[in-house]
């Protein structure tokens, strides 16, 4: 029963990630009033809050609740997914500095730099392959 928990945890965290980068993309305009960057944040934070729930809950997999750790350790594909998970982690540094320093800006519009959203997209492709690695590793693929 735990296990049940702990993966439906991760696909919530999942499901938090995934919608809150879709989010932060969609809104991430070149020229942003109050109320739209506002919505912004909100939604960079449940991508924040996505990637933590996938973290804790990837962490109980492999460490407790899940296959035994050596069915991840021995896999290089499950090494290629978490290196991208922390690249997407990386990546998100930057924007959500940019929201925070800027959330009390002063004057009717904000523009956000291309540089954020260049960096969002790359989260977005980044998003499209881990899913595959993850199911791949979950069908042994990359064990000897």
């Amino acid at each position: 029963m735990d296990e049940i928990l702990v993966r439906y945890m991760h696909f919530i965290g999942i499901i938090f990630l995934a919608s809150g980068l879709v989010a932060t993309h969609i809104l991430a305009g070149w020229q942003l009033n109050q109320k739209q960057f506002k919505s912004l944040r909100i939604a960079d934070a449940v991508y924040g809050l996505g990637a933590v729930l996938v973290l804790i809950a990837g962490v109980m997999l492999i460490a407790s609740v899940g296959k035994p750790a050596e069915f991840y350790s021995k896999n290089p594909i499950f090494h290629v997914k978490m290196t991208l998970f922390v690249v997407m982690a990386l990546l998100s540094i930057y924007p959500t500095v940019y929201f925070i320093k800027n959330r009390n800006f002063v004057g009717e519009t904000i523009q956000v730099p291309k540089k954020i959203i260049m960096i969002i997209r790359a989260e977005l492709t980044l998003l499209l392959v881990i899913p595959l690695l993850a199911a791949l590793m979950a069908r042994g693929v990359g064990l000897a």
